[in-house]
């Protein structure tokens, strides 16, 4: 079985790494920069950072930022935010991007997930879903960051998104975003035994139990977490071991304790 991954999520506004609950409430929580290098040191999987404003002013500074994570992390790192096209993609990856997410940009233009496929290999694609589940039960894709409800509808979203080419999918629950109460795991289980590529899950960590849950009731390649890590609530050596001590296959770096 493939080993489970853990991966911090680095949300960049005006170059530091904020964090908030329900998508909202932003707070400071430290340089991005400093922050995934020590989370590849304590024995992190992978990295994304997103770029929350990505304004065109603000993609200038981002791509500056991506080089400097390039040049001091040694582990996958994905990056997201106001990419549009293909030249947005190569620009990130140039500057050591490993991964481009995209959201906004494949909801209305579905195509893009086809050509970075086609261009730079559905490896590097990653779709990122935010959606948010009704009283109906009925799951709802959001734009720009959870602003703006859309007429796509999760689980459909997610099989064209394979269709075309993406090669994972990060689902973000809205309901569950920063509250530390579990993920979605029911949502997340009926993803990943229909999709045939990995899906990451996020919105909802709070404790180690929930990422064994999302694993073993979810169904789960990788668990993304953000304020547990940045606020020291959660280490990610202690979250590894209590995996692996739960029959979880995780990777684990030996003399981290």
């Amino acid at each position: 079985m493939l080993a489970k991954r853990i991966i911090p999520c680095l949300d960049v506004k005006d170059g530091q790494t904020v964090k908030g609950t329900n998508f909202v409430n932003l707070r400071q929580a430290g340089d991005p920069v400093a922050l995934g290098k020590a989370y590849s040191l304590q024995g992190a999987d992978e990295l994304v950072y997103l770029d929350i404003t990505a304004s065109h002013e603000g993609r200038k500074t981002f791509t500056e930022l991506v080089s400097r994570v390039a040049a001091e992390i040694s582990i996958p790192f994905t990056v997201g935010g106001g990419i549009g096209a293909l030249a947005d993609v190569d620009r990130l990856l140039s500057a050591g991007a490993d991964k481009v997410s995209i959201n906004s940009a494949a909801l209305r233009h579905p195509e893009l997930v086809d050509e970075i496929a086609t261009h730079f290999g559905s490896q590097v694609c990653v779709v990122a879903i935010d959606a948010r589940c009704d009283d109906n039960g009925l799951w709802t894709c959001y734009l720009n960051g959870g602003r703006l409800a859309t007429e796509r509808q999760l689980f459909e979203w997610a099989h064209e998104v394979q269709e075309r080419g993406a090669g994972e999918i990060l689902f973000t629950s809205m309901n569950h975003d920063g509250v530390k109460t579990g993920f979605a795991n029911e949502a997340l289980a009926r993803l990943s035994d229909t999709l045939t590529i990995p899906v990451i899950a996020s919105g909802g960590a709070g404790a180690l139990s929930h990422f064994r849950d999302v694993f073993t009731q979810g169904h789960a390649d990788a668990a993304l977490a953000a304020s547990v890590f940045h606020f020291g609530e959660i280490a990610i050596p202690q979250l590894k071991h209590y995996l692996a001590d739960n029959g979880i296959p995780v990777r684990l770096i030996e003399g981290k304790l």
